[in-house]
């Protein structure tokens, strides 16, 4: 990693197209990871869990969380709302409206860097 700090910018970075409905920015440091999770009206994230921590800002839009094995817990976050989710708690989403979310994990992503996130990619 590097030694020095760096400057980023949303707009300059790649946008990378996950199915008809998804897309993504990421940035992504040592220890942590931001991406710019840009869904469509409809969209669902399937039901998944993670080892990372992550925090969910809505910057705009509003999303359906399901969460825990059986989905019984629900919350809809809106615009200026954060929900963390912890390490290996299942969860699913949908796009109630078309909607940026700033997603927050600790550590990175590691299926998220090297590709094998298909549960985002329809396969």
């Amino acid at each position: 990693m590097p030694d020095t700090a760096r400057l980023h910018r949303w707009d300059d970075m790649p946008r990378e197209k996950m199915n008809d409905l998804l897309d993504r920015r990421l940035v992504t440091g040592e220890r942590v990871m931001l991406a710019h999770v840009y869904l469509k009206k409809g969209c669902v994230v399937p039901r998944h869990s993670h080892e990372n921590e992550q925090v969910s800002y809505v910057l705009e839009g509003a999303l359906q969380f399901w969460l825990g094995e059986d989905e019984k817990q629900e919350c809809v976050v809106r615009s200026g709302e954060v929900l963390t989710i912890p390490p290996n708690l299942p969860h699913k989403v949908l796009a109630l409206e078309d909607t940026l979310d700033l997603d927050i994990f600790c550590p990175p992503r590691q299926d998220w860097l090297d590709g094998t996130d298909d549960y985002l990619r329809g396969r």
